[in-house]
């Protein structure tokens, strides 16, 4: 695929709002890419990552191999990602301590237009598609209210499968990886990992993922190619489904201590703006979720308009 300089910054750029969503546990960089309209382009580029790229890679050179997997694309999407993690990382760790409603309050207007958005897709809608939304929409909400693992597993074999889990995730519009990774208690070693530079553990984590990734994908592209009217009515109700986990106003039930010491929430449950114990913030959360909301709409009509 042909693209110009332009259009590369504006991947870059969609590539900088997945690694922000991937930072918050909760939202999922996979309904950022859906809803910036790379989605199926991402999966068919990491899905022909096989073993027939190093037999490409031997008979017609690195050019055509780096061309079968789409690596200006891919090159110009992590590139934005990287920048996002480095850059935007500790910003929203700063509102996710600090300002947590209005943060969550703009992420809600943004996945609540996004399943508009995705749910205009589906070009035919029969019984079949209903159930499959309210199905996917009832497991993602169960998702949500599970409790995270008091224990941590810190083997090298439970990480990996952790990782693989958790990629997959990230992936799925509506699921969050780093969610997943609190729920299976490998959050915390993976952290720890990363900041004590232990290769052992973050070569575990990293296969697993890659694995992950490079399985899952195959299967979503299959599901896109054969059965797409389904597979996005699935999506749909994924990310319906984990509304429950972005809502604003939560009250705690449990609390835990970190790896610094700090008491942090451990179990929450969603609450009512009204009953909400503290300042619930309304006026300025309504206007940060409308923000949200008009900016995917925004985004799917200069889509449109592009096309």
């Amino acid at each position: 695929m042909s693209r110009g300089v332009k259009e590369y910054l504006s991947i870059v750029l969609k590539g900088v709002a997945m690694g922000a969503a991937d930072v918050v546990p909760g939202v999922s960089g996979g309904t950022i890419a859906f809803i910036s309209g790379i989605y199926e382009e991402l999966l068919g580029a990491i899905s022909n990552i096989n073993l027939g790229l190093l037999k490409v890679l031997k008979n017609d050179g690195f050019k055509a191999a780096w061309q079968k997997i789409n690596g200006n694309f891919l090159a110009a999407l992590f590139v934005g990602i990287f920048i996002s993690i480095i850059s935007l990382a500790k910003l929203i760790k700063h509102l996710l301590e600090n300002e947590p409603i209005l943060l969550w309050s703009f992420f809600f207007g943004l996945v609540l237009a996004s399943i508009i958005y995705i749910a205009k897709q589906i070009s035919k809608w029969n019984i079949v598609t209903f159930l499959i939304v309210m199905a996917s929409s009832f497991l993602a909400y169960y998702i949500t209210t599970l409790n995270p693992l008091v224990s941590e597993n810190t083997s090298l074999l439970y990480l990996f499968f952790a990782g693989a889990i958790a990629i997959c995730a990230m992936i799925l519009p509506g699921i969050s990886g780093a969610f997943i990774l609190v729920l299976l208690g490998a959050y915390k070693p993976v952290l720890t990992a990363v900041n004590d530079r232990d290769i052992k553990t973050i070569a575990a984590v990293g296969l697993g993922a890659i694995i992950g990734l490079l399985s899952f994908s195959k299967i979503l592209k299959w599901l896109f190619n054969n059965f797409k009217n389904y597979t996005l009515a699935a999506l749909t109700g994924f990310i319906i489904g984990s509304l429950n986990k972005i809502w604003p106003w939560k009250q705690t039930l449990t609390w835990r201590i970190n790896s610094h010491g700090i008491k942090v929430p451990f179990n929450q449950e969603s609450v009512s703006p009204f009953s909400y114990h503290q300042d619930s913030q309304l006026a300025v959360a309504t206007l940060l979720a409308v923000l949200g909301f008009v900016l995917i709409l925004g985004m799917e009509k200069f889509a449109s308009k592009k096309k």
